[in-house]
């Protein structure tokens, strides 16, 4: 934050502590509109699942799973669609998409919509989505949405479980 200690010495301190919450917002904004995700595989003899591109791990065709490192809120929705739409058009043998959400703390009403719009969306591929490694919270949240009614998989307490499930 250079740019408000440069601020505070030319322009005083109470522009610079203006200056400082709108960068701050900005900051903040710009980091939940790309948030970090990674395909995950299984590392070979255990239930761990890490990054494909850190580690030598398991993965199956038909199968691509993913981990968000985000809540899910307005600024991200349309990434989240973007980006799982992205992969599976270029991999057309996936029939199964798993959004590992153990980062993701909280939901608003555009994430829930938004993960309403990529379920369908993925659905119109015949493509199932599948949820795994919910918290509470955000559990609750999306029950409280209907879940129930329009996710067209599971819901698994692990990814190990849902790699399990959905492996043959």
């Amino acid at each position: 934050m250079i740019t408000v200690a440069l601020a505070t010495l030319f322009l005083g301190v109470e522009p610079a502590l203006g200056l400082g919450v709108v960068l701050s917002i900005v900051l903040l904004l710009q980091r939940t509109a790309r948030p970090h995700w990674a395909e995950v595989g299984k590392l070979p003899g255990t239930e761990v699942f890490r990054n494909v591109l850190r580690h030598k791990v398991e993965t199956l065709p038909h199968l691509l799973q993913v981990r968000v490192d985000e809540s899910l809120v307005f600024t991200n929705t349309r990434w989240l669609a973007d980006t799982l739409g992205t992969l599976v058009h270029q991999r057309p043998a996936v029939k199964h998409v798993v959004l590992m959400m153990p980062a993701v703390n909280f939901i608003d009403l555009s994430g829930l919509e938004g993960l309403q719009k990529l379920n369908e969306e993925l659905r119109s591929r015949g493509v199932t989505l599948h949820l795994s490694e919910l918290k509470g919270p955000v559990a609750d949240r999306l029950m409280a949405g209907g879940l129930a009614q329009w996710l067209t998989g599971r819901i698994f307490l692990t990814e190990a479980e849902a790699w399990n499930a959905l492996k043959a």
